[in-house]
């Protein structure tokens, strides 16, 4: 059975962290759709997850007021986490694929331009430049399918990322 705390910081978090990553995605389709490519944006919101779960966990780890598991700590944060990826992949596959379903496509344009120069600047040969710009437009990714691909993946990655965090935030026992 799950602490109350745990289900309720771990709850109350990740609706936070979800509305705030759907207002960060509604930001940047209203002033740019470019941005969506940005690696700084990609990085803020990354460092705005890390963040929150460090806040997270040590106000969990404070209102426990004993020992913190963990099992607790990483539970903690994936509750907050499933949430909040949720939130935000059911916000973006509404935006892009009810709402402008013409914005992925524009954007998908801004995100082969910027491979392509990316690739360039690493002295990609020519051919496999192509080759890769080529299985990127067979592939939409902000359609209803690579989005759910994408929320799998970030599930995965912020696991990990939970697991250390976890580790760190954990009560010490007497036997260390």
């Amino acid at each position: 059975m799950i602490n109350e705390v745990i289900k309720k910081n771990g709850i109350t978090y990740g609706i936070i962290l979800g509305i705030i990553s759907a207002l960060i995605t509604a930001t940047i389709y209203a002033i740019d759709l470019k941005l969506f490519v940005s690696g700084w944006i990609g990085a803020s919101t990354f460092i705005i997850f890390v963040v929150t779960g460090i806040v997270l966990l040590t106000k969990t780890k404070k209102e426990i007021n004993g020992l913190f598991s963990f099992k607790d700590a990483f539970t903690t944060y994936f509750i907050t986490i499933l949430i909040a990826l949720l939130i935000s992949t059911t916000f973006s596959v509404i935006l892009f694929n009810v709402i402008d379903p013409d914005a992925k496509e524009v954007i998908s344009e801004h995100l082969i331009k910027y491979m392509a120069e990316t690739l360039q600047k690493f002295g990609t040969p020519a051919s496999a430049i192509n080759e890769t710009l080529a299985k990127m437009k067979e592939t939409s990714p902000f359609s209803t399918l690579e989005q759910l691909k994408g929320l799998g993946f970030s599930i995965a990655l912020y696991s990990i990322l939970g697991l250390i965090l976890a580790a760190f935030f954990k009560s010490k026992t007497t036997q260390e």
